[in-house]
């Protein structure tokens, strides 16, 4: 546990300590805090369906800046239970089919993963790059495909490809530039957001370095060799 940044932000080398735990529980009973996730619900809610096209049939989500920027404040705990909130939620104002409550597990897994990388650690590019990586391939990618599988079949009666290359290839291929601008966005809201009293740790590990740019490089690579490899054995 570190605290050199700012006596009220502790901070945490893994989130495998029961202090770590006590801590993100915490949050849950911290007014405030309520009437931020509050806030990011909405948020995700409304930023859902926008997106930016940047190529050939792939657009870029907004919606993770808020859910990677969310789960840094809020942490793991109070961050599933937005996510569930913000999933039921954003079916209901804007219904796109019938409600699969197995699609939660997608939305509460993408907030775990940022709040395990990001709450109460110290923010540097690799945390940032290794969040996002854990998003698009454990959850876009390895949880989702099962899910939209088990999707097709129960409730439209419908057959889908487990391999869909064109979604893989669209994970991949946009990892390196949402890790990269999720880190410019962070360095933008975190001082702010510390202005305003909330327990973030500064910016000062948000620098790119070589070593940086050789580890979005690796998981990009290691991405797309495990797409390979499962093309070839399938």
């Amino acid at each position: 546990m570190n605290s050199r940044t700012n006596p009220d932000c502790r901070l945490y080398e893994t989130p495998l300590g029961r202090a770590y735990w006590r801590e993100a529980a915490g949050e849950v009973r911290k007014t405030r805090m309520l009437v931020f996730a509050a806030l990011m619900i909405a948020l995700r809610v409304a930023t859902k369906p926008l997106n930016i096209p940047v190529g050939a049939n792939l657009r870029l989500s907004v919606n993770f800046f808020v859910n990677a920027y969310g789960a840094m404040v809020m942490g793991p705990v109070l961050s599933l239970m937005a996510a569930a909130v913000s999933d039921f939620l954003g079916w209901l104002l804007v219904p796109s089919g019938p409600y699969f409550v197995p699609f939660i597990l997608t939305e509460m897994a993408s907030s775990l993963l940022f709040a395990l990388c990001l709450y109460r650690a110290r923010i540097t590019v690799r945390r940032v790059v290794l969040s996002r990586f854990l998003v698009d391939f454990l959850v876009n990618i390895v949880l989702s495909t099962p899910i939209t599988l088990l999707y097709y079949r129960m409730m439209l009666g419908k057959s889908y490809m487990i391999f869909n290359l064109p979604r893989f290839v669209k994970n991949i291929a946009l990892f390196p530039l949402e890790s990269v601008l999720l880190v410019f966005f962070l360095r933008f809201a975190i001082p702010p957001t510390r202005k305003q009293g909330f327990n973030v740790p500064p910016t000062d590990g948000l620098r790119f370095t070589k070593r940086d740019i050789l580890q979005v490089a690796a998981l990009m690579l290691l991405g797309a060799a495990s797409v390979i490899l499962f093309l070839v054995k399938k």
